[in-house]
């Protein structure tokens, strides 16, 4: 067995950066037929909970650990929000310019990239694919202040919990990422075309993750 080396170049990595925010509405059906481009995205803080250990006793010893159930959770930042977000934020339009608050709110999809970046190809190495499902806003502060000599532009802030979704073989998940320089490039191709939309094919959708893994362990 070869001896462990650290910092060899090319293998230290890092992650930044937040692009390509799209938010998928979810239907009636559970699905998530139409996404939509989110302008203004600044940031999304991922908050997983749960996996908290309950130790349990017996013969005066640690018999084992329980592990409580993991959740996700986040926090969404933009300067701005789809108009089709206003009914996941508890909005309703009652005529064009006119909306009520305080309403029912739906669940959504949420996908993003993040830079992957390393010592050689700095923030060229490659990217990975965040995509979210179930998530659920929750009412968000915000804060209007007085124009002055130092402008500033408001920062529009969500905390989201989620509900995850059934995976075949896997227990239910609220997340999938997809790593650029581990998956099949035309295989990410299709997949990308799937979640942003294509000239020639279908509007932008959001995937279930069965049909993602059946689309990524496909036959070339």
């Amino acid at each position: 067995m070869a001896k462990l080396k650290w910092d060899v170049s090319g293998e230290r990595l890092y992650e930044t950066g937040i692009s390509n925010g799209v938010l998928y509405v979810q239907d009636e059906n559970g699905k998530y037929p139409k996404g939509v481009a989110w302008n203004g995205l600044t940031a999304v803080t991922e908050s997983p909970s749960g996996a908290e250990s309950t130790a349990l006793y017996a013969d005066n010893i640690k018999y084992l650990n329980l592990l409580s159930t993991e959740e996700f959770g986040a926090t969404i930042e933009a300067y701005q929000s789809p108009v089709e977000f206003d009914e996941c934020d508890g909005s309703k339009a009652v005529v064009d310019g006119v909306t009520f608050g305080q309403q029912d709110r739906k669940q959504f999809g949420l996908a993003y990239k993040t830079i992957l970046g390393n010592d050689i190809d700095k923030n060229n190495h490659g990217y990975k694919l965040h995509i979210v499902y179930g998530a659920l806003a929750a009412p968000s502060e915000k804060a209007y202040n007085t124009v002055n000599n130092d402008p500033e532009a408001i920062t529009l802030s969500w905390e989201i919990s989620t509900t995850p979704v059934e995976v075949e073989g896997f227990k239910p998940t609220a997340t999938v990422i997809i790593d650029s320089t581990k998956i099949d490039a035309q295989k990410l191709k299709k997949l990308e075309d799937i979640l942003f939309g294509a000239d020639a094919g279908d509007g932008p959708r959001l995937p279930l993750p069965d049909e993602i893994v059946t689309l990524m362990k496909a036959a070339e």
